[in-house]
């Protein structure tokens, strides 16, 4: 009877501690951390989750996904998927981070040894992606560039933006709450459908410090509506003095044919805005980021305001943008324009991989960006039942659960990760098989 005791089948502590898998995360978290991990698998085997063999791997595993994220590889369809940290940086971008995580000339002229610009390399470069902006500042996200903006230009005073503009950003926060955190009131004009040029002007009072327009990226409002133009609000903005504030949200720098709905920072400001904001890790296809461009004078103004120390953006952000603004392209553009015939022909690939059928898949740009915009693909059908094993597999493969079905959509997969695809389905279709369930494609 004793043999069936779990616990005299749990390996011991120091027998453990003692694998050479686990040295260097020893040497790297230090053996107090490590073996509180394995005290906690070792109860999985006592409780029978476990078996004895597997702890190393458990203790090795559990480890690893505290100290950091997982690797996930994007099979949804969704460019710039929020939960999946949106933006794939470009290999430049990568290499940047990484040569800057020790010191860095972030702040220092190395020529002549004194206090250099902050991120002038990202800065430079935002002023070649956008000639109409007579300055840039990078923060640390795009909250926290309009909250900046206006909190800068019209602390204590009213901002008019139209009812249909009054969006919530995710996570329940909502640009109101947002906003009047700051200390700005917001005056709202306007219906949620229809706004006009005369509805902002007849709001004007001396309480007015500037006009903000949102461009509403999550969602779209169709049929009997309106709403006043940039050009217009411009002309609003210097008969009355008033500071007109665009927030585009997605970062796209420049007009994109494939994305006629989604403004752009040189439009806007070509078009008359005081200063733009938007955020560095959607279109742009950059690090988490906020960016406000804009006349030089007004970006100044906005630098200079006490706040910026909290919003600062860290050597690696703007390393990372630096690199990502110099890169001849990026994943987001690539998986944003990858011709649909190309997309068939890797999820044909794919498919003939894992013996499994292949169908027309709808994509999604993502992020709170270009919403409704369809983006025809392909995907390799599976049974419902991978999803959950491929997203506990290493690497994870996040997939798309439609109709009963695990849809992998190619979009977001390029080539050169395909035999990485393979490999998790393969092994997701064995770890089904050994489990009773349903493994056939």
């Amino acid at each position: 009877m004793a043999t069936t005791d779990p616990r005299r089948r749990v390996p011991r502590t120091d027998a453990v501690l003692a694998d050479p898998l686990l040295a260097d995360l020893q040497s790297s978290l230090g053996r107090d951390r490590v073996r509180d991990v394995v005290r906690e698998v070792q109860d999985q085997v006592r409780r029978g989750d476990l078996a004895p063999e597997d702890v190393v791997a458990a203790v090795r595993d559990d480890l690893r996904r505290r100290v950091r994220h997982t690797q996930v590889l994007n099979a949804t369809g969704v460019v710039l998927h929020t939960n999946l940290g949106r933006a794939q940086l470009a290999p430049a971008a990568v290499e940047a981070l990484v040569a800057s995580a020790g010191c860095t000339d972030v702040e220092l002229d190395l020529v002549t040894g004194v206090r250099a610009r902050r991120g002038r390399r990202a800065l430079d470069a935002l002023g070649r992606a956008v000639p109409a902006a007579g300055g840039a500042l990078v923060v640390n996200n795009g909250a926290a560039a309009l909250s900046l903006v206006l909190t800068t230009l019209a602390q204590g005073r009213e901002v008019l933006v139209s009812r249909g503009e009054m969006v919530e950003i995710g996570d329940g926060f909502r640009l109101p709450d947002l906003i009047e955190s700051t200390g700005v009131r917001l005056r709202e004009v306007g219906t949620t459908n229809r706004t006009r040029l005369a509805d902002y002007a007849g709001a004007v009072t001396e309480r007015t410090a500037a006009i903000l327009k949102v461009h509403p990226s999550n969602f779209r409002v169709e049929g009997f509506t309106s709403e006043a133009t940039v050009a217009e609000l411009a002309g609003l903005s210097r008969d009355t003095g008033l500071s007109l504030v665009v927030d585009i949200g997605s970062g796209l720098l420049q007009p994109d044919a494939l994305l006629p709905d989604e403004p752009d920072a040189d439009t806007a400001l070509r078009a008359g805005a005081t200063l733009v904001t938007c955020s560095g890790d959607k279109l742009l296809g950059g690090p988490q980021a906020g960016i406000v461009l804009g006349a030089a004078d007004e970006v100044e103004r906005v630098r200079r305001h006490p706040l910026q120390r909290a919003f600062r953006a860290d050597k690696l952000t703007l390393a990372a943008l630096a690199a990502t603004l110099g890169s001849a392209t990026t994943p987001t553009y690539e998986a944003v324009h990858v011709p649909e015939g190309e997309l068939r022909t890797r999820a044909e690939d794919l498919g003939r991989r894992l013996a499994a059928p292949v169908v027309p898949s709808v994509g999604r740009v993502g992020g709170g960006s270009a919403p409704g915009l369809d983006l025809p693909g392909w995907a390799v059908v599976l049974p419902e039942p991978y999803a959950e094993r491929l997203r506990l597999g290493s690497p994870a493969v996040v997939a798309r659960v439609e109709g009963g079905r695990t849809l992998l959509d190619v979009r977001c997969l390029p080539t050169e990760r395909l035999d990485e695809v393979t490999a998790a389905v393969l092994a997701a279709r064995d770890h089904l098989a050994d489990a009773g369930g349903s493994s056939g494609a």
